[in-house]
């Protein structure tokens, strides 16, 4: 009976170690998209290559093979101003974090002028679902933010 006991505890705890492995080795993998279309990519300067992000577009918008390049250089023109960004040490936190979300806005409403009708709205879809997923409202203050300026 001690032994039965003994080797189901052992089992079990073996199960929870390896479960815990492959949730970690998961989380680890920051270059991975997120599983579900539409949502955005990892937090912080860990985003998806111009290419990958290219390839999401492709699959949810389903972009043609001449609206392929022109998002590509889109985006690969928004990475290349946010790294300029990230690494200009003279502007202030708040000042670059700012001009980082008109770099993005601009990039999206490029992106959103090679799209057609239909492709728009599902590109809309996509974006209101990442603005809630973030929290943030649609000036890209996050709530809150201001409450505390506001006398109670």
């Amino acid at each position: 009976m001690l032994k039965r006991c003994l080797l189901t505890l052992t089992l079990a705890g073996l199960v929870c170690t390896v479960s815990n492995l492959a949730v970690a080795q998961d989380n680890g993998s920051a270059d991975q998209p997120p599983a579900q279309a539409g949502q955005p990519p990892e937090h912080g300067h860990r985003h998806f290559d111009p290419e990958k992000r290219t390839e999401m577009l492709t699959k949810d918008l389903k972009l043609t093979s001449d609206q392929q390049p022109k998002v590509l250089e889109v985006l690969k023109s928004e990475q290349s101003q946010m790294e300029s960004l990230r690494s200009d040490s003279s502007t202030p936190q708040q000042d670059r974090r700012s001009k980082m979300m008109d770099i993005h806005k601009a990039s999206n409403d490029q992106i959103r002028a090679l799209l057609d009708a239909n492709q728009q709205k599902k590109f809309d879809a996509m974006q209101t679902r990442r603005e809630q997923w973030q929290g943030h409202r649609p000036d890209g203050s996050a709530p809150g933010a201001d409450d505390s300026a506001q006398p109670k």
